[in-house]
């Protein structure tokens, strides 16, 4: 089976890792898949280092509809038995041409498409219902967590028989190749994401204020529109002191700062299934998330991690503090647990296995 992934190719965290991962993963594995980005990029460049077959089309711009007739024959020259695209730029290419293309067509939701183009005026609502009329044309919808799915069924008015819910994944290493902690003075909380509103920085920032604890640092790794109102924010707090701005991060960047991290925190207002806090999970870090996308999948009791109520500033407060509270020992115990937990569920091959039984479907129903 010929299988092509599409997406925009300026994708730089997640949904990054997740294409990559899986079409590693899969050259692995020996299976014929092959990716396409609309233009140079992370994602093309990020593919490439991993020895995936990769292709771009060259598009001009963001939305250079002229790149249409130009995809069509790619896809039908390449003779490719699945196109499977991510993105909601990726999705949009293919909801315009699939009638004149020979693959099924298949797309993954990694994030809410209700909220993707949120905050963008009436530019964003234009492209979140192009994207919504994109994903009830697709002939196969992936959705990353049962949350989505639910939402594509129930809300979005998705064909429930054309959705399936894949879980992320990420390669884990073994405990001996992670690099070992330092000794550090403070209590380190490190979180990695976008500096979006849609991560909810701006709680943290203030659940760690209300706990005014000066043993806790906090480690932003993140870029985005709100990272000077973060800047500013934490200055009106009075809290410079106990917070770092790094920036965006790469993996290898971040797994120097890891060895003195206690605890991984995402205090988003909507997730999926969070990859890094697999990523911290693999780095033997306890994690702690607000209640968004099926995170009890991931965390499924305290002795695996912690939970606080999404968008209370209170509730994130008092779990830190939990965290805080705990020895070294329950802390790495608590790490431990996780990590023995996600290997057996949230790997990539898990994944892998799951949309190649899809596809198989699919090509039987052909």
């Amino acid at each position: 089976m010929k299988v092509l992934h599409v997406n925009a190719g300026l994708e730089n965290g997640g949904g990054l890792s997740h294409i990559v991962n899986l079409l590693t993963e899969a050259k692995n594995e020996g299976e014929n898949f092959e990716l396409l980005t609309l233009a140079e990029g992370p994602v093309a460049q990020a593919a490439r280092a991993k020895g995936i077959t990769t292709h771009v089309l060259g598009a001009n711009s963001r939305y250079d509809l002229a790149s249409l007739r130009k995809l069509t024959k790619f896809i039908n020259d390449g003779n490719y038995d699945i196109v499977h695209t991510h993105g909601a730029r990726a999705n949009l290419f293919l909801s315009l041409i699939h009638k004149k293309i020979k693959a099924t067509w298949c797309i993954t939701v990694h994030s809410d498409p209700y909220l993707d183009f949120e905050g963008r005026g009436i530019l964003g609502k234009i492209f979140t219902k192009l994207n919504l009329r994109a994903l009830r044309k697709a002939d196969c919808i992936f959705a990353v967590t049962n949350r989505f799915a639910q939402l594509l069924i129930n809300k979005a008015q998705v064909d429930k028989n054309k959705v399936h819910v894949i879980y992320n994944g990420i390669f884990f290493h073994s405990d001996s190749e992670i690099p070992a902690k330092y000794e550090h003075t403070y209590f380190n909380i490190i979180n990695v994401a976008r500096t979006e509103k849609v991560k909810g920085q701006e709680l943290l920032l203030k659940a760690v204020k209300k706990l005014d604890d000066q043993h806790i640092r906090l480690h932003i790794a993140g870029d985005g529109s709100q990272l000077e109102a973060l800047k500013a924010l934490t200055r009106q707090l009075d809290m410079a002191p106990q917070v770092t701005f790094h920036g965006f991060m790469t993996h290898h960047q971040l797994s120097g700062l890891y060895k003195r991290i206690d605890l991984a925190v995402l205090t988003s207002y909507s997730e999926s299934f969070p990859l890094v806090l697999l990523e911290a999970t693999d780095n033997l870090i306890p994690i702690l998330s607000t209640d968004v996308g099926d995170i009890h999948k991931m965390i499924p009791g305290p002795e695996y991690g912690f939970i606080a109520k999404t968008g209370d500033i209170d509730s994130i407060a008092k779990v830190i503090g939990e965290a805080v509270d705990k020895s070294n020992k329950e802390l790495r115990q608590i790490a431990n647990n996780e990590k023995r937990y996600a290997e057996e569920h949230f790997s990539v091959r898990n994944q892998l296995e799951t949309i190649q039984k899809v596809y198989d479907t699919l090509s039987e129903n052909v």
